[in-house]
């Protein structure tokens, strides 16, 4: 559907890179948007048609000019505040802005085709202030290397639009009109071309994860709690429950007037770790019954492709398709 409608894709590997060509995607609209690759990914993606790449390193780079002469090459910045992020995705990405100068300076020497930058400000980021942050930092570098003869053309923004958890997020159009006015700020009319990837926002309400409860306990008598233990945990799907993350509107199939009771939610596998919400205070009917369903909301993104294969022989969960 996606591919009709005229999107563009971002791939990290060249697994990915094969599923979407073999859907009839042109590598034309590929972007190889993982810094961390091998040599000969790089050179698999090219010679299969991808020359848009995303670097932030000098040892990429000369794998780049290698193995993808002449490509496209964007540099990915380091970003502090997507420390905001329900699901932050700093330090282990990108370069200090002038790090990025140096390797754009250095991809021109090699060749490369200077493209731009990119910057992500976290995963659900829902503070829409960290996108003009991150681009008070990018007009600085388009500026400086401009002042160098480079003329920058391209903003990849990343990702970041939230989807619709516990927590509360503005609405995606309002995320639009706020980093439109900081582009216009920061570029005037002279706007770069613009990439997104609006991954979560678009399948996240998309998904529901069906649970069954296994059983219910207390582990003392005075517990002011229960713990409710279900088929589906961090290695079943809801891996990113990690640290109460990402918070899961999680319901049961007559949601009414039921008295409830705080709960504990766990996952079946014998790794005391498999903990979802202990902290964050969930509560549940307390008349809720073993063999009942919980269903997970809004749980499109990042579940069937993050659940184990195998840990404790559970298998991994099974996604169902309804379309209208």
């Amino acid at each position: 559907m996606l591919r009709d409608a005229g999107s563009y894709f971002d791939i990290a590997s060249i697994y990915e890179l094969d599923k979407v060509l073999s859907l009839g995607v042109a590598p034309e609209k590929l972007s190889y948007g993982n810094t961390i690759k091998k040599a000969k990914d790089i050179e698999y993606s090219y010679e299969r048609g991808v020359r848009l790449f995303v670097t932030d390193c000098q040892a990429d780079i000369y794998n780049i000019s290698k193995y993808a002469p002449g490509s496209q090459v964007y540099v990915r910045i380091l970003f502090q505040g997507a420390e905001t992020a329900d699901w932050p995705l700093s330090r282990k990405f990108g370069c200090t802005s002038n790090e990025a100068i140096r390797l754009i300076t250095k991809a021109k020497e090699l060749n490369l085709d200077i493209y731009g930058i990119s910057f992500h400000v976290g995963s659900q980021q829902r503070d829409i202030r960290q996108w003009s942050e991150a681009l008070a930092q990018v007009e600085h570098i388009f500026y400086s290397l401009q002042k160098q003869g480079i003329k920058l053309k391209m903003i990849n923004m990343g990702g970041g639009f939230p989807a619709k958890y516990l927590q509360k997020a503005s609405n995606i159009s309002e995320y639009a009109s706020e980093i439109t006015r900081y582009l216009k700020d920061y570029f005037g009319e002279n706007l770069p071309e613009i990439m997104l990837e609006t991954g979560r926002s678009i399948v996240g309400d998309a998904g529901i994860l069906i649970s069954e409860i296994i059983t219910i306990a207390s582990k003392k008598n005075n517990d002011t709690h229960r713990w409710v233990y279900v088929d589906a945990g961090k290695y079943n799907g809801l891996i990113e429950t990690i640290d109460e993350s990402i918070k899961y509107p999680v319901v049961t199939a007559t949601e009414n007037d039921e008295e409830k009771g705080n709960v504990i939610l766990a996952g079946p596998t014998c790794d005391s770790y498999d903990i979802m919400y202990e902290k964050t205070k969930y509560q549940l009917p307390l008349n809720l019954g073993l063999g009942e369903r919980l269903y997970w909301l809004t749980t499109g993104a990042y579940t069937t492709s993050f659940a184990s294969i195998e840990f404790n022989g559970f298998p991994p969960i099974k996604a169902y398709f309804m379309g209208s």
